[in-house]
């Protein structure tokens, strides 16, 4: 019949086994939740793969329950959840600090973790599982040669046992206050494993500079939702998070900027091959005429300037849908000089066409010249000539066309175009990429035509 001890021995043996099992079986649904391996949630807990592995499969239990409450964050455990959690890990490391059988014998636990499973960061390397031993090492060998002391001797000193089980209950009973509040708060699914804050068992008071986290509500927080219309979301200076709305309708903010958008050729040929230049270098020296989408860079390697007339060619839309008017198309001259001395060169002969655009005469020699609008012709049939005030916008665009001429002046000019657009006015400055436009007269000058079959300029006849 076994003694009284053996069976004493027995149940504390079947009851760790039972605490430490429950606590694992617990960890082990938990982790069958989640589509992740051992090793992915070992990584996100900042701990070794086998660490994990042995506290799933109940051959260790943690000494702190912060890694148990990051995993089951990291498992979306319910509160719920999380508080049997706490109650079994309690249970299964009282287990392991009950005392060791007979003859410095111990019920048949789970072995302690290895140094080389110690987790790398956050765990610390107490997650042992067992208490140190006071024992000298090969005790239980000695005690086939010498007769072992008297069962007695070790229940005389039961105080320090008595204290650490007083210290073990405070720690208790501070981490069930604090895993009490985590069952007000809702479900934490969507939280990372980051935001969870973990909770130190040998914390036994909150830290002065600790405040409990206000109940969360329900609706969604003023950084993810959605403003109403009419509301402002500005937040205030030197708060934090998203704007929270002041409840004040508040009228749209004003348009702000020019509401028109414009592009400008200077280089555009009558029909598409007349056009004079004029250069101060000899014939010999000037390339033939280029293309008509080459002439912008044909002029300004050479040095050419508009000889006797200047078409600009302007493109102008809204920026939005909204209509903006467009009032006035004025004339601004920035000076006046006699005809420059050089050659002029002619960039076509002969060429023309049946189709004429309407465009804006200028005439740059009166005192206040004005761009007049004129009627255009294809094939006889006369196009109107544009009026304004005229009304664009991004889809309905539109290319105005001044045509300015000279005759005896060396003039340099630009344009304004007056707008108008929901209540506000402005004007734009229009000009050849930030310098004024450049005409002058070639009524003395010798003129010269290209002739294609000698493939040399001669003089214009």
């Amino acid at each position: 019949m076994p003694s009284r001890d053996g069976l004493d021995t027995g149940e504390r043996v079947s009851e760790v086994r039972d605490d430490v099992q429950e606590f694992a079986t617990l960890l082990r649904r938990l982790k069958e939740r989640t589509d992740r391996s051992y090793g992915q949630l070992a990584r996100r807990l900042a701990m070794n793969t086998s660490t994990l592995h042995r506290y799933c499969a109940g051959e260790a239990v943690p000494l702190e329950f912060a890694p148990v409450e990051r995993f089951a964050a990291l498992c979306a455990a319910t509160p719920q959840e999380r508080l049997e959690l706490h109650r079994l890990w309690l249970a299964a490391v009282a287990a392991r600090q009950r005392p060791r059988g007979r003859h410095g014998t111990k019920p048949d636990t789970p072995d302690p973790e290895t140094p080389d499973e110690a987790e790398t960061t956050t765990e610390t390397p107490t997650e042992t599982g067992e208490a140190p031993s006071a024992e000298a090492p090969g005790t239980d060998e000695a005690a086939t040669d010498v007769t072992p002391a008297p069962a007695p001797a070790r229940k005389d000193h039961p105080r320090p046992r008595r204290r650490r089980l007083l210290v073990l209950t405070a720690a208790a009973t501070a981490l069930l206050a604090g895993v009490g509040a985590l069952a007000a708060l809702p479900d934490d699914r969507t939280r990372r494993p980051d935001q969870v804050r973990a909770v130190d068992p040998t914390r036994t008071t909150a830290p002065p500079t600790s405040r409990p986290s206000p109940p969360r509500s329900a609706s969604p927080t003023p950084a993810t939702a959605s403003p109403s219309p009419g509301v402002s979301t500005k937040s205030a200076p030197g708060k934090k998070g998203g704007a929270e709305p002041s409840g004040k309708a508040t009228s749209p903010r004003p348009p702000t900027g020019v509401p028109l958008a414009w592009s400008v050729d200077s280089h555009v040929w009558q029909a598409g091959c007349g056009h004079d230049y004029v250069l101060t270098r000899p014939p010999e020296q000037v390339p033939p005429p280029p293309p008509g989408q080459d002439a912008r860079a044909w002029a300004t390697s050479l040095g050419a300037v508009h000889g006797r007339q200047t078409m600009v060619k302007v493109t102008v839309q809204g920026r939005s849908s909204t209509a903006v008017v467009l009032e006035a198309l004025r004339v601004r001259m920035v000076s006046r000089a006699a005809p420059m001395k050089g050659t002029a060169y002619a960039m076509g002969s002969g060429c023309g066409g049946a189709l004429t655009p309407r465009y804006f005469d200028v005439d740059l020699d009166k005192d206040r010249p004005i761009a007049r609008p004129q009627n255009g012709s294809d094939s006889g049939t006369p196009i109107p000539a544009m009026r304004l005030p005229y009304r664009v916008s991004a889809t309905d665009p539109e290319v105005l066309l001044i045509t300015a001429q000279t005759a005896d002046c060396d003039c340099s000019w630009y344009l304004e175009l007056d707008w108008s657009s929901q209540g506000r006015t402005g004007t734009v400055r229009i000009d050849d990429r930030g310098r004024p436009f450049r005409t002058t007269g070639i009524g003395s000058l010798p003129r010269y035509v290209y002739e294609t079959s000698e493939r040399a300029w001669v003089p214009y006849t």
